[in-house]
C-alpha cells in the first residue's frame, strides 16, 4: 500500500490528464474530476475514484492538485460556491500545477492559508511526452517545510524538482521557459524555412542543427514534428499567447523594455488568426509556409513524440550557492 498521501486531481487534459496517470500507474489513492466525464474514464478504469465537484474532491483527499488552462479557470474551481475552497481542510495542501499568474497564485494561496491550508505553486516543463513517463521536471513555489512535505509525491509526478522560493515564484519562472521556448520554436521554423529555399535538404538540416551551437531543447523535440507534418506538440496557439502575455506582464510591471516579446506576440496572434487559437502552436510554420510555397517537411520523422527514457524516481535539484 502507497505511503504517498491521497490525492485529488482536476483538470485531466493534455499535461493534467498525463500528470494524473503517473500518480495512478505508482499506486497513489487518487480521486478525479473534469469537466469531461470521458476524460476520467481512463482513470475510473485504473481504479480512481471520480468527484461531483470540486468541494467533493477536496472532502475526500489529503493533496488537492489543480491543472487547468487559465487563471481563471483556476479561480472558479477553488472559489465556486462547490469549489475547492468549501471542501478545503486545516493542513490540507492544495498544487496548482497549471501555468498561471503570479499575483493570481499568491490571492488564493492567501485564501487556502486563512482556512489553515497550505498552497504550491508547481508548474512543469518539459513536454507531454515527458509528463506521461513521470519524467517532466517541475518547479515549486512556497515556504521550505511544505516543499519538503510534498517533495515525495513531485518526485513520483517529476524527475527533476526545483524549490524556486515563495510562492509565485515558480509561476514568474515558468513563463520565463516558456517565453525561451516560443523564441526556440519560431527562430527554428526561420532556419527551417531558409534552408529548404536555399537547397539544403531538411534531414541534413535537423542533424546539422542538432550536432551544433545552435541546438535546443525545442529543436530535438518539436522540429521533429514539424518535419513530420502532424505539429501535433500537445499544445495550442492560444496556450502560447496566454503564456508568453504574462512574461509580457512581468516585463511590464518591472519596467524592462523587451522587444523580441512584443514580436513575438504578434506573430501568435496572426497564427491565432489564420488557423485558429486551438491550433497547434508548431502550426506557426504555416506562415512561412505559405508565404513562400514551401512545404517544410521531410520523411523519417515521427508524428509524435515518445519519451524513450525508463521512468525514474525524482530528486531535487539542489541550487549552487557559494
Amino acid at each position: 500500500m502507497s505511503t504517498l498521501p491521497t490525492v485529488g486531481f482536476i483538470g485531466l487534459g493534455n499535461v493534467g490528464g498525463k500528470l494524473a496517470g503517473s500518480l495512478l500507474r505508482n499506486g497513489v489513492e487518487l480521486t478525479v474530476r473534469d469537466l469531461d466525464r470521458a476524460a476520467a474514464q481512463p482513470f475510473l478504469d485504473g481504479g480512481a475514484k471520480w468527484a461531483e465537484s470540486p468541494r467533493e474532491l477536496a472532502e475526500s483527499v489529503d493533496v488537492v492538485i489543480t491543472c487547468l488552462p487559465s487563471p481563471a479557470a483556476s479561480a472558479a474551481v477553488l472559489e465556486a460556491d462547490d469549489g475547492v475552497l468549501a471542501g478545503l481542510r486545516p493542513g490540507q495542501i492544495w498544487l496548482e500545477m497549471s501555468t498561471t499568474d503570479e499575483a493570481e497564485i499568491r490571492r488564493l494561496g492567501t485564501r487556502v492559508a486563512d482556512l489553515g491550508g497550505r498552497a504550491v505553486d508547481c508548474p512543469v516543463s518539459g513536454g507531454c511526452h515527458r509528463a506521461a513517463t513521470g519524467n517532466i521536471s517541475i518547479f515549486a513555489g512556497c515556504d521550505r517545510a511544505t516543499f519538503e512535505r510534498v517533495l515525495p509525491l513531485l518526485t513520483v509526478l517529476g524527475r527533476k524538482v526545483l524549490h524556486t522560493g515563495d510562492i509565485g515564484s515558480a509561476s514568474v519562472l515558468k513563463v520565463m521557459t516558456n517565453y525561451l521556448a516560443t523564441a526556440n520554436l519560431i527562430s527554428v521554423t526561420e532556419a527551417l524555412t531558409t534552408m529548404a529555399a536555399a537547397g539544403i535538404d531538411l534531414g541534413t538540416t535537423f542533424e546539422a542543427i542538432k550536432i551544433s551551437s545552435g541546438n535546443s531543447f525545442v529543436h530535438e523535440t518539436e522540429s521533429q514534428l514539424i518535419l513530420n507534418g502532424s505539429r501535433d506538440i500537445g499544445f495550442t496557439m492560444d496556450l502560447v499567447l496566454k503564456d508568453i502575455g504574462l512574461f509580457q506582464s512581468i516585463a511590464d510591471r518591472h519596467d524592462v523594455p523587451l522587444e523580441l516579446n512584443p514580436m513575438m506576440i504578434d506573430i501568435f496572434r496572426d497564427g491565432a488568426a489564420r488557423y485558429g487559437g486551438g491550433a497547434w502552436s508548431d502550426d506557426i510554420i504555416r506562415r512561412l509556409e505559405e508565404s513562400t510555397g514551401l512545404s517544410i517537411t521531410a520523411e523519417g520523422f515521427p508524428a509524435e513524440l515518445v519519451d524513450d527514457e525508463p521512468e525514474q524516481r525524482g530528486a531535487e535539484v539542489v541550487v549552487r550557492r557559494d
